[in-house]
């Protein structure tokens, strides 16, 4: 398969509960594991980039920082979409009952507003969204246009 050009750059949250860090390689079982040891049994993690509470960001998937996703870039972050989309994720995006809340530390919020304002520099005609824009989930459990706002990003 060639290369195609990144449409989109999507956000989305672990899912998990408020305070509680995310690593790389727990992602990469989540998703990869086989189903009968509790994964998904993915090929492929779901994420290029993990912000960790700290603020950290995770490098999950090597990419060549082009604007192209290619074959061994690609991520499973949302069915029909991947080939052309970059994901990223925050750990966490659940209160502590399993419930949306947009659970994100001041350190994750300044680093994805870093990242993504690097990303849309270098890539301005890619479409940032949630990945509550392009599937029936609460994912990424905030408002990703009202944020891109927030950060002087219209698109």
């Amino acid at each position: 398969r060639m290369a195609q050009r990144v449409k989109y750059l999507v956000i989305h949250c672990t899912a998990t509960a408020e305070g509680r860090d995310v690593s790389g390689d727990e992602i990469r079982r989540w998703h990869t594991l086989p189903k009968s040891q509790g994964g998904n049994g993915w090929k492929q993690v779901g994420y290029t980039d993990l912000f960790r509470l700290d603020g950290r960001v995770e490098r999950l998937v090597d990419n060549n920082e082009d604007g192209n996703v290619d074959p061994w870039e690609v991520t499973n972050g949302v069915a029909g979409y991947n080939s052309v989309s970059r994901h990223v994720v925050y750990a966490g995006g659940c209160d502590g009952a399993g419930r949306p809340k947009d659970t994100r530390t001041e350190a994750q919020r300044r680093a994805m507003a870093e990242y993504v304002l690097d990303f849309h520099r270098r890539w301005p005609d890619v479409r940032i969204v949630g990945h509550n824009e392009l599937a029936a989930k609460a994912c990424p459990s905030f408002d990703v246009q009202e944020w891109l706002v927030s950060i002087g990003i219209s698109q």
